[in-house]
């Protein structure tokens, strides 16, 4: 089938905007409107016989226009443009991203005192992301519907999927550089995997992100949420498990999933998305890139790994916390992406507040921290049975690097947070000692390592409640962001 006509949504010419919120409810209204239009045409379209024509809808756009090589403040490390031009990114889910695309918008428009443009991009929506918010509409399989969909509808499209933003390799080809780290297309298409992978929806993940891979973290982070709603005073409003669980009543009961999703997530929810996240990623390198490839599009302040990891140093005993200030990254996840020379540095802000949170939560202060806490390098591995083979090459290679512990995510969750902006931050707890006869065995745990990973998921906690204090400028150092970097954050 041919169409030699496109039916498109009427909308008006792009507008000038000086106030950010106005902005922003224009943003939401052209996207309304397009997946409207696109969902009432698929549905009639499915119940119906093929339409004669191509149905098309646009995501809408911030473009930006400056003149000027006019210097802002040079403390910031978002919120401006570095050299004039033109600048603009598609946008997709206004609702879900109203506060941050407010913020970042109004602060655009205040540091450089031009306004922004919103109108319809070139760009469209393909029909499987609009239809995604409605759990009533499936999207037919290639040959499941009357008609070829492709020749209907606009499908996913890579070319505007992949990160070569973050990466910084784009290379705009009309002259107009990017005002976000992330297209649209991008962005819907990991809302779609969160869902998937998560078993929650987008719209519950909070600010602040624990990630672990030990499942015990769950049942002790559901406790601490259910005192939490006990105390009207402490902010939280509710809490989420797996299958969008939602409970305000700290005695209410939350159903055992029948299948649990890939990566278990829970959240610890507050009125203006300041709560914490846990998502349980298990093991390995590949799920750590996946959850976090996936969670960066939500422009988290934070995320934390709080797992388990072999202690590599004799005097370390089960249950010492390891607070990482270096990554040897063996990984190879990211090696693609990014190269093993680039440095991933420990972030002042982030490693302040776990420290603190360590002495607040085990009571120990200054010299004495160092009974249970060490701070070094962190190895991380693809290889789980990596004692299984000769150990003297990878032993001395460990030592070369003054690791002190050795995981399977943690430089993997920091490189992608370096990767994409996102403050990141390690705290791991030693359950092994592999080269000094202390293998994952049963039995082996001591009441002080029992007591430890208690305390554990709560120096987290209190490592993020901590941040969730400090000023936005502040936790997103400039260290992250590069020569040519976006205005949004």
């Amino acid at each position: 089938m041919q169409h030699h006509q496109i039916l498109i949504p009427d909308a008006p010419s792009a507008e000038a905007f000086t106030d950010a919120t106005a902005a922003v409810d224009r943003l939401t209204s052209l996207y309304t409107e397009a997946v409207e239009f696109l969902r009432t045409h698929f549905t009639a379209a499915m119940a119906k016989e093929a339409p004669d024509s191509r149905i098309r809808a646009f995501y809408p756009e911030v473009r930006f226009t400056t003149s000027s090589y006019a210097q802002v403040d040079t403390r910031l490390s978002f919120g401006h443009v570095s050299a004039p031009g033109t600048y603009a990114s598609t946008i997709t889910r206004p609702d879900l991203f109203r506060n941050y695309l407010i913020q970042q918008v109004g602060l655009l428009i205040k540091n450089h005192g031009q306004p922004v443009y919103i109108g319809p991009s070139e760009t469209p929506i393909p029909v499987h992301f609009a239809m995604a918010s409605d759990s009533g509409i499936t999207v037919p399989q290639q040959g499941a519907a009357d008609f070829t969909l492709r020749d209907v509808f606009d499908v996913p499209d890579l070319s505007t999927t992949n990160d070569d933003i973050v990466n910084g390799t784009y290379a705009p080809t009309d002259g107009v550089g990017p005002l976000a780290p992330f297209t649209a297309q991008r962005v819907d298409y990991s809302l779609a995997r969160l869902a998937h992978y998560t078993a929650t929806d987008p719209d519950h993940f909070q600010c602040h992100v624990l990630f672990t891979n030990y499942q015990f973290y769950v049942s002790e982070f559901e406790e601490y949420a259910r005192l939490q709603l006990r105390d009207p005073n402490s902010g939280y409003t509710s809490f989420v498990s797996t299958g969008n669980q939602e409970i305000t009543d700290p005695d209410a009961p939350i159903l055992a999933s029948a299948k649990l999703p890939q990566m278990p997530t829970y959240h610890l929810k507050r009125a203006d998305g300041s709560g914490i996240t846990l998502v349980n990623i298990g093991v390995g390198p590949s799920n750590a890139k996946t959850a976090t490839d996936h969670i960066a599009v939500l422009r988290p302040h934070a995320w934390l790994m709080v797992g388990h990891c072999a202690g590599l140093r004799n005097t370390q005993e089960l249950g010492d916390f390891v607070l990482a200030h270096a990554y040897l990254r063996e990984d190879h996840v990211l090696d693609d992406d990014l190269p093993v020379w680039i440095p991933i540095p420990a972030l002042a802000e982030i490693q302040i507040a776990l420290e603190s949170a360590v002495a607040q939560v085990t009571q120990l202060e200054g010299y004495e921290l160092k009974r249970v806490m060490r701070t070094g390098t962190v190895a991380t591995i693809d290889n789980r049975n990596w004692e299984l083979r000769d150990q003297s090459g990878p032993v001395q290679r460990l030592s070369q690097s003054r690791a002190i512990a050795l995981d399977m995510e943690s430089a993997t969750i920091a490189a992608n947070g370096y990767r994409f902006r996102v403050p990141y931050g390690t705290l791991l707890c030693v359950s092994d000692k592999p080269l000094h006869g202390e293998l994952k065995l049963p039995g082996m745990a001591s009441d002080f390592y029992k007591s430890q990973v208690s305390r554990h998921l709560m120096i987290g906690i209190r490592a993020m409640e901590q941040l969730r204090g400090m000023p936005l400028e502040r936790i997103h150092s400039r260290k992250l962001r590069s020569f040519d970097e976006t205005a949004f954050l």
